[in-house]
């Protein structure tokens, strides 16, 4: 059996291990810092609380039952020792004979040290649990304060990066001020503050159509969203967050959605490192520079595809379908037969701006918005998450949540503080 190292369990690592599973000739481990798979798409409703956090969670031990060939291993990456063919995690040494890397990506930061220790980012379920209870925690303290200024600050709301994390934070947050925190703090007439989205560019969603665009600009002002374009944040320090045309704003909470970078893999050739630390791979996504190394989803930066000379964008779907080819080329190599080259085939993209308000684009140019794409919005996000149990769970909360308007997951628990290990 030849030994397969995974590291990384997201979309395309899991993909990955669950097409090799009970094949014979391989003997799969992966590897994830964490001990469950989760659904990054959804976490802005964990941090919203309008969700449980095991609605989109399920346990890599319990995926894996019944597929022996499959084991899985807690830690994170340390070094790969190429010429041994070693990977070295913080709990130990692993033999490979193929070794994929499907760690994805980590915030972006671009350097700022006072965003990164103070900001709250949107990556995986420990920093939505953190946003969650430093949101709820703040409306408690806005009821207590006798300062007007510091009221102020504790209900206001950044949000930076105007991409669908940051619509989709800033949407639901509109709801929950519009739905929720006006019967749950009665004292605070305003309720939430004022809530920015801040964009560097000159619109909304930037890789979606114009008509995307438009729709999400028009929905979020019509709920009071106040919304800052070609203008980046500098800086947040004391509370008050700089933008880069000097204003300021005075707010106990950004949310950073502003960027991406690759996870670091030391112990790669420093030829197949680009741009946002992405792996180079050929059109089989093998790194570039070694002989048995693959790399797909997020973390790697592939130029042969005809339709993407410059790269895929970085998207679930395209993740989930390098996992499914790579496991497919990897039985062919085995068999000795030719692999067959990656082709990003386009399911169209979409975004959920609010309540009954998403917009979806079609591959071919057609577009959808309103009710039908926020019910095609929710009926897509459903079929992905594992297990059937949370399947039906998720879409229960769902349906108690948009038709009350009123979920009873508003609980403070742990720690405001963000993840120091992040994955």
């Amino acid at each position: 059996m030849k030994k397969i190292i995974i590291i990384g369990g997201g979309f395309a690592g899991t993909n990955l291990a669950n097409k090799l599973a009970k094949n014979p000739d391989f003997d799969i481990i992966l590897v994830d810092i964490n001990n469950y798979n989760f659904f990054p798409p959804l976490i802005y409703q964990v941090a919203t609380a309008f969700i449980e956090p095991s609605n989109i969670s399920y346990p890599f031990r319990k995926m894996f039952q019944g597929k022996e060939n499959v084991e899985f291993h807690l830690g994170s990456l340390v070094m790969i020792h190429q010429q041994a063919n070693i990977v070295e995690t913080d709990k130990g040494y692993l033999k490979y004979d193929y070794l994929v890397l499907a760690m994805g990506t980590e915030t972006n930061f671009f350097g700022n040290k006072n965003i990164e220790e103070k900001a709250f980012p949107m990556k995986n379920i420990n920093d939505a649990i953190a946003l969650r209870n430093h949101i709820l925690l703040s409306m408690e303290k806005a009821t207590t304060t006798n300062d007007a200024e510091e009221e102020k600050k504790l209900r206001n709301i950044v949000i930076a990066g105007g991409g669908a994390t940051g619509v989709e934070v800033a949407g639901m947050l509109s709801d929950m001020s519009r739905n929720i925190i006006s019967k749950d703090y009665p004292n605070l007439v305003e309720g939430v503050g004022k809530i920015y989205l801040i964009d560097g560019s000159n619109a909304l969603l930037g890789p979606m159509s114009q008509k995307s665009q438009q729709e999400a600009l028009k929905v979020l002002k019509a709920r009071g969203v106040h919304i800052i374009l070609n203008t980046l944040v500098s800086d947040y320090n004391d509370e008050v967050v700089t933008l880069g045309d000097n204003q300021k704003i005075p707010t106990a909470t950004l949310v950073w959605a502003s960027g991406v970078i690759a996870r670091q893999a030391p112990g790669l050739p420093e030829s197949s490192i680009t741009r946002g630390r992405r792996i180079m791979v050929d059109e089989f996504n093998k790194v570039l520079d070694t002989d048995n190394i693959f790399a797909i989803g997020d973390q790697c930066l592939q130029i042969s595809d005809k339709n993407y000379p410059n790269g895929h964008p970085q998207l679930a779907q395209i993740a989930i379908q390098q996992g499914v080819l790579l496991a497919g080329n990897l039985v062919r190599l085995e068999e000795q037969k030719p692999l067959k080259p990656f082709s990003y085939h386009n399911k169209g993209s979409m975004a959920a701006i609010a309540k009954f308000k998403s917009v979806v684009d079609f591959p071919k140019g057609g577009f959808m918005k309103g009710f039908m794409a926020w019910l095609t919005w929710l009926f897509i996000h459903l079929i992905p998450i594992s297990g059937s149990r949370n399947k039906f769970k998720l879409a229960s909360n769902w349906i108690v949540s948009f038709m009350t308007n009123d979920p009873t997951l508003r609980l403070i628990l742990g720690t405001e503080k963000k993840d120091a290990n992040p994955s």
